[in-house]
């Protein structure tokens, strides 16, 4: 198996255009030719996971935190950053790194957290409105009938058409078209100036903005006519509620703050969370609305109060957050920032499997949580 499969299949549910702006996902070393038979799943890429990794003979590592954020300006032995792309590369180990985009994603992280809490009303706190790099534009000509299949294809072979898994989508209707030569003009039907009717069709295709000009350029070179009418439309954003940042979960029954600390720590399988009650409250009063966000999400707990939120779960946040959000009504819940994650990998080991099944996939026993408490 090529390692271009395993992007393949994250690409099915968790694309790199989920992720947020400011994040570095997918394939960070290596190339999509490279060997991915054995796969390792790490929360954190550490020199210990790596040399894990090497003595396991690993051909690509899934590391949902990417090792690479900041731009390098080297590629040596002098800092461990450095070292684990280094010997990666030596070892012919190919990184790939998921993160937001599994943050987002349905079926994800967020939701993973989600199953434990319990059942109700799930959506994103913020939901996710970016458009498929394919589907940015709609590009629209007029033509004969007898010239829209060989449109398509032209169009289809520079990127137009592109829906999800299918390609050469297009749409046609039929109607009449009217046009006056003017001089010096050589129309495909009838004769310069007189006017000509002319069964044609409105053809339809959605395009990226990378592939714009290209598709432009086949239009002008691929159809009859001398000066084709071209629109352009750039497409708005479609909002998915069940995708975006953070979750809101709307139980259908409420549930004490200490029980639901319970849950989630039983979820989570760690030996702690950290509370802080509302402003008046405390560990025994209800909740019924939840926000949560793996990983850092102080960013986040204000979107999750302004939607109602009696609670918000996160990994970590810093004091005066947590102090801003008691005080608007809202208990917060702290897990640890890997620790809202970790867990997550075995469920990311049977997606994988599911759509790359011919793959040895396995979890890291190197990866583990930063932090001993006594």
């Amino acid at each position: 198996m090529k390692t271009k499969e395993l992007i393949k299949a994250f690409e099915s549910f968790a694309p790199t255009y989920l992720a947020n702006d400011w994040d570095n996902v997918g394939l960070l070393v290596g190339t999509p030719d490279w060997e991915a038979n054995n796969i390792l799943l790490t929360i954190d890429l550490t020199e210990a996971v790596l040399k894990e990794a090497i003595e396991s003979k690993i051909d690509s590592i899934v590391s949902y935190h990417p090792p690479i954020f900041h731009p390098l300006k080297s590629v040596t032995d002098r800092s461990f950053k450095e070292r684990v792309v280094l010997d990666a590369i030596a070892h012919k180990i190919a990184i790939y790194s998921p993160h937001t985009s599994l943050d987002v994603a349905k079926g994800g992280v967020n939701d993973w957290i989600v199953e434990g809490i319990g059942k109700g009303d799930v959506r994103a706190l913020r939901p996710f409105g970016n458009l498929p790099p394919d589907e940015e534009c709609k590009l629209i000509t007029f033509c004969p009938e007898d010239k829209v299949e060989e449109l398509r294809l032209a169009l289809s072979s520079v990127g137009c058409g592109r829906i999800g898994n299918y390609e050469q989508c297009s749409f046609a209707t039929s109607g009449i078209g009217t046009f006056v030569g003017g001089d010096g003009s050589n129309p495909t039907h009838g004769e310069a100036g007189v006017l000509q009717e002319v069964a044609e069709c409105k053809f339809e295709m959605v395009v990226s903005r990378d592939s714009l000009s290209l598709a432009i350029q086949a239009i002008r070179q691929f159809h009859p006519y001398e000066e084709p009418a071209l629109e352009v439309h750039e497409l708005g954003e479609r909002p998915r509620r069940e995708m975006g940042v953070g979750r809101r979960v709307h139980l259908d029954q409420s549930l004490q703050i200490d029980e639901l600390a319970r849950k989630l720590k039983k979820h989570l399988g760690i030996g702690y969370v950290r509370v802080a009650p509302a402003a008046g409250k405390d560990d025994r009063s209800k909740v019924q609305t939840v926000g949560l966000c793996a990983g850092a999400g102080g960013s986040v707990c204000s979107l999750a109060i302004d939607d109602g939120c009696d609670v918000f779960i996160t990994g970590e946040m810093t004091h005066h957050n947590v102090v801003a959000a008691n005080a608007r009504g809202c208990a917060v819940m702290l897990t640890g920032h890997t620790n809202s994650e970790r867990g997550y990998l075995p469920t990311l080991k049977k997606q994988l499997s599911q759509r790359i099944p011919k793959a040895n996939i396995s979890v890291s026993t190197a990866d583990i949580p930063l932090w001993t408490y006594f």
